[in-house]
């Protein structure tokens, strides 16, 4: 199986409409200001040498790199580059398909020269849109996935239980495709710090930390081991979600209402599009200056628009009066269609 992932997407997608800015330290995020409270979304690989990243405020990212180009998020322009990009993938002969986000896809194939397919997969998708890949090769989903940011930029590389401890086990944790700080923290405090002795652990050793599940998960992690299929089975939302970072920060009562009912009109504007009724509902607030809590509850099926706002406004009493608030998000979860309830969708993550 391949794992493709679009180079500096979103940058890359900037560039083919501006020529111009190619070589340039790059970054995208909110409007464009970055005298505006915003996030950057992407950098441009010229940008990201200068420690500029994904999810870091945008006047932050400005004064990394003062000569930066900063551009406004154009979601139609990176959604209408991905389509085309995954109509590509469907093309190849023999390819199965399973999208993993406007950038990335696996591709199963049957193929007894795995890197010559991957070469004429990065050919067919640079002819048909101009944009790089890197294609990670794998015996299974996880080895495909990390293989890939040894190909990075525009490279191919390959991973199987072979060569998997000899690349990968000398790495910490952290490396590891579903492993991040905060896990590989917690894997350090059992003496767990490489991926090798990831490996060799007993996964019941790890059930007192991670529980049943996501122990012996995470040890299967260490041996790249896991599916080996790709699914391309079409993915089903199981919410839809919007958030507002506030120029200044809300602190009225009435503004913080009204801020909640205009969010909530938001998020049922997605979930009427999806025809499927509203089960759940998360409300995220952000207190000046970063603080971040989030409250959720479960609620009967509902389509009912009055009774959702209801509820949202009855989860939002939680807001502490006065205090200042920087940013408000809101999540709806729906009701399964029933072969996803089954199982056969896969799962994507919320906040």
């Amino acid at each position: 199986m391949l794992h493709v992932d679009l180079d500096q997407f979103i940058a890359a997608v900037e560039v083919l409409r501006r020529p111009e800015l190619a070589g340039k330290p790059i970054i995208v995020g909110g409007r464009g200001d970055p005298t505006e409270r915003a996030v950057v979304s992407t950098a441009s690989y010229e940008a990201r040498a200068f420690g500029v990243g994904s999810g870091m405020p945008l006047r932050v990212a400005a004064r990394k790199v003062p000569d930066a180009v900063i551009l406004p998020v154009d979601f139609e322009a990176y959604l209408a580059a991905s389509e085309t990009v995954m109509a590509t993938l469907r093309a190849q002969p023999g390819a199965t398909v399973q999208v993993l986000g406007w950038d990335e896809a696996f591709v199963g194939i049957e193929s007894e020269d795995p890197e010559t397919y991957a070469r004429q997969v990065q050919a067919a998708v640079l002819e048909r849109t101009q944009l790089h890949c890197s294609v990670g090769i794998g015996d299974t989903l996880v080895r495909a996935k990390v293989a890939t940011g040894f190909g990075k930029p525009a490279g191919i590389f390959r991973l199987t239980a072979a060569n998997w401890l000899d690349v990968m086990g000398g790495r910490p944790t952290k490396e590891l495709w579903g492993v991040g700080s905060r896990v590989s923290a917690r894997l350090a405090k059992l003496g767990i710090t490489t991926v090798a002795e990831l490996a060799a652990c007993d996964p019941r050793s790890l059930v007192p930390e991670f529980g049943p599940r996501m122990g012996p998960w995470y040890a299967q992690l260490g041996r790249g081991d896991g599916a080996s299929v790709v699914d391309d089975t079409p993915w089903v939302a199981r919410g839809h979600s919007r958030e507002t970072t506030f120029q200044r920060d809300l602190s009225d009562p009435a503004e913080v209402e009204d801020a909640v009912r205009g969010l909530t009109a938001q998020v049922l504007e997605d979930v009427v599009a999806e025809g499927r009724p509203v089960i759940g509902l998360t409300l995220k607030i952000r207190y000046a200056p970063f603080l971040t809590t989030t409250h959720a509850k479960k609620i009967p099926e509902t389509f009912d628009r009055n009774e959702i706002l209801e509820r949202v406004l009855d989860l939002a009493a939680v807001i502490e009066a006065g205090r200042p608030i920087r940013l408000l998000g809101l999540r709806a979860e729906m009701a399964m269609p029933d072969d996803a309830r089954k199982g056969h969708t896969p799962t994507r993550g919320g906040w």
